[in-house]
């Protein structure tokens, strides 16, 4: 990416071409015969679910997965023909709107299912149906695997329904201790595995990203990869290391630079004071763009190529940075919170570490005030 950007306030810039090529990386690590289904939710993580979606598609990806009903009908408008998946519980009225867009549905419950299958009928529709079992998540799910077994049951016989898939997800795939995640494996697969057998053509999928990286094995048909295609690197260490390119940047700028004495504060509370005569660099942007308030005295931002460490408290709209007695930095200088400048570069894993999460909560979090720019 280019330092050369639109002076703004703030801006998210997003390389569509890196969704695509991480698209492609993870298509060509799974098991012959496994799709990849490209999770879009939360509007792409907080990349934009529609543009997301079109890259992650040109890299291979054929299924898209959501989890509200909004979001498989906005997705629809766009993309008529690709499957989409809604993994997320329903209301009533978000069923009809998800039945309407044409979207796969996730369910658990025989009220449900019967639910599903009625308002199917009323709309002329027959929804396609993925049962999910309880492994371990201790989520959505049915947990007794004989109560999902007859659910399944129903849903192969219910005239209203086609039975598509069954379905899992894994609690520990991002943990070194592989104990439990096995466990779960082993679970679905002697579930999942002899139905299948019996009934036919359906579509079985247990792994999201960590679970796609880490065992081929838990690949089945199809694997939901939501952070991995965005770059962020599942197993919470650095990208790169799995051949993946972070595909989002958190850029603004130098708004003001002011000259510090020594015990002069910064911020609410006064919880910086300088400890040296200094220059502080006032930077527009805060939590209220997603820059979270925990990171006060605790990140750094690039300038210049160098790292400044932001001193005192994140304020709504504010941050600032100490630049140093020295420091040649000038108003509208362009500073980075997450991406590269120069040499240097600050991962969303380097944020979530500093503010013990992980990195889908620091894309999540940048809000629709951060206009998004993309490239490819």
């Amino acid at each position: 990416m280019t330092d050369a950007l639109p002076v703004r306030r703030a801006v998210a810039q997003v390389d569509l071409g890196a969704v695509e090529r991480n698209s492609s990386r993870l298509v060509a690590q799974l098991a012959e015969g496994t799709a990849l289904c490209a999770v879009v939710k939360a509007d792409g993580y907080g990349h934009g679910a529609e543009e997301a979606a079109t890259a992650a598609l040109r890299g291979g990806a054929s299924w898209l997965a959501v989890a509200s009903a909004t979001e498989a009908w906005e997705l629809r408008q766009e993309h008529r023909d690709v499957p989409i998946l809604t993994m997320g519980a329903l209301t009533p009225a978000e069923l009809e709107v998800a039945i309407q867009a044409g979207s796969e549905l996730t369910l658990w419950r025989e009220g449900f299912l019967r639910e599903v299958a009625e308002r199917g009928a009323e709309l002329g529709v027959r929804p396609r149906v993925h049962v999910k079992l309880d492994t371990g998540m201790g989520r959505l799910g049915e947990r007794d695997r004989d109560a999902a077994e007859r659910l399944v049951r129903a849903a192969a016989e219910d005239e209203n329904l086609e039975l598509a898939g069954l379905c899992t997800h894994f609690a520990t795939a991002d943990e070194a201790d592989a104990t439990y995640f096995s466990e779960q494996l082993g679970r679905f697969r002697d579930f999942a595995e002899p139905l299948k057998a019996e009934l036919g053509d359906l579509v079985l999928h247990a792994a999201n990203s960590a679970a796609a990286i880490r065992d081929s094995a838990s690949h089945f048909d199809m694997v939901r990869c939501g952070v991995a295609i965005y770059g962020l690197d599942p197993l919470h260490e650095d990208p790169a290391a799995r051949g993946l390119e972070p595909a989002l940047e958190l850029r603004s700028y130098v708004a003001d630079v002011k000259r510090f004495e020594a015990g002069a504060s910064a911020g609410y509370g006064r919880r910086w004071t300088a400890p040296r005569d200094t220059l502080v660099g006032v930077i527009p942007l805060g939590y209220g763009d997603g820059v979270r308030r925990g990171l006060s005295n605790d990140a750094d931002v690039l300038i210049g190529g160098r790292r400044y460490p932001l001193v005192g408290t994140v304020s709504m709209d504010t941050i600032t940075v100490d630049l140093g007695p020295d420091s040649e930095i000038e108003p509208g200088a362009p500073a980075v919170l997450i991406g590269s400048q120069g040499e240097e570069r600050i991962l969303a894993e380097e944020l979530a570490g500093r503010l013990d999460t992980i990195n889908y909560e620091v894309t999540c979090a940048i809000s629709s005030r951060v206009p998004r720019a993309y490239s490819e």
